[in-house]
C-alpha cells in the first residue's frame, strides 16, 4: 500500500466522506459517503448510501454525486472537480464517473481491502467483479487507499456485516 499525500483540505474532505460513511452505517446501511468538490476547493454536494430497505441497490453516494454534476455543471466544471470518498468505486459508479466526465478520485479504502475484510468475515462473493477503477475508466487520476480513515472504516463494515447476518 503506498502512501497519499493530501492537503489538509483534501485530508478534510475525505475525513467528512468517512463521517457519511458512519452516518449510512447508522441508518442501516453499509458505510459508504462521498464528497463532490469542485476545482476551486469549495464542497458541491455529499451524500451517503441509501439503498437500506428500497430494494434498489443503485442508490451509491458515488452514484448519485454523479447525477448530481451532470445536472448541474459544465463539461469543465466536472472535470476538475475531485470525489473523496470513503470506499473505492464500484463498477457501476465508476462507469457513471467516467461517462459523466468527473476528475479525480480520492479514496480512504480499496475495493481489494473490502473484500478482504468481507471475506475474512465470510461473506458471500459480490455478485459483481471487484475491478480497480482504472480498468473500468482508463487514464482517471485515483488516488487511495489512505491507511489511517481505512483502520476506521474496517471496523464500521465489519459492524455493518455483523447487523445484517447476526449468526456470525
Amino acid at each position: 500500500m503506498s502512501s497519499v499525500e493530501l492537503t489538509e483540505a483534501e485530508h478534510r474532505h475525505l475525513e467528512r466522506a468517512v463521517d457519511l460513511a458512519a452516518e449510512a452505517l447508522h441508518a442501516g446501511d453499509e458505510p459508504f459517503g462521498s464528497v463532490l468538490v469542485g476545482g476551486d476547493g469549495r464542497v458541491l454536494a455529499e451524500d451517503r448510501n441509501r439503498v437500506h430497505g428500497l430494494g434498489d441497490s443503485t442508490r451509491h453516494p458515488e452514484f448519485e454525486l454523479a447525477r448530481w454534476a451532470a445536472a448541474h455543471l459544465t463539461a469543465p466544471q466536472r472535470a476538475e472537480a475531485a470525489v473523496f470518498t470513503s470506499g473505492e468505486h464500484c463498477p457501476m459508479c465508476a462507469a457513471a464517473h467516467g461517462w459523466v466526465g468527473l476528475g479525480r478520485i480520492v479514496y480512504a479504502h480499496s475495493a481489494a481491502q473490502l473484500t478482504q475484510w468481507l471475506n475474512e468475515l465470510g461473506a458471500p462473493a459480490s455478485p459483481i467483479r471487484v475491478l480497480p477503477v482504472q480498468e473500468v475508466v482508463p487514464g482517471i487520476v485515483v488516488e487511495g487507499p489512505v491507511p489511517s480513515l481505512a483502520v476506521r472504516l474496517r471496523e464500521m463494515h465489519r459492524s455493518s456485516y455483523l447487523s445484517r447476518h447476526p449468526a456470525v
